[in-house]
């Protein structure tokens, strides 16, 4: 059974930056994934070449927060990231049809 290796891509202001200046694109991956497996996933899903992956695990963090019922404790799960940087000139549409 083959695992899931791309989750999602990461969209915030700083991964568009990233998308814009130097071609690299963010994802939440797979924790068991390794870069081999990233590099494929992405290029079998989005049709491009990549020149690179590297991975980082994002560690778990604590949060609170006030409400009226009192302060409400929690936490955020760790993941692993992947910034991917393709070829000179493919890029990625994640908003082709809107």
């Amino acid at each position: 059974m083959a695992k899931k290796i791309l989750i999602k891509p990461i969209i915030s202001e700083k991964a568009e930056r990233l998308a814009e200046t130097l071609g690299q694109y963010s994802f939440v991956v797979n924790k068991e994934a390794n870069k081999v497996e990233i590099r494929k996933a992405v290029e079998k899903f989005y049709n491009v070449t990549v020149d690179s992956v590297n991975t980082s695990v994002m560690p778990a963090k604590a949060k609170t927060r006030n409400t009226r019922a009192g302060v409400q404790k929690g936490r955020i799960k760790s993941y692993k990231k992947a910034i991917v940087k393709l070829a000179v000139g493919e890029e990625i549409d994640f908003f082709g049809d809107i």
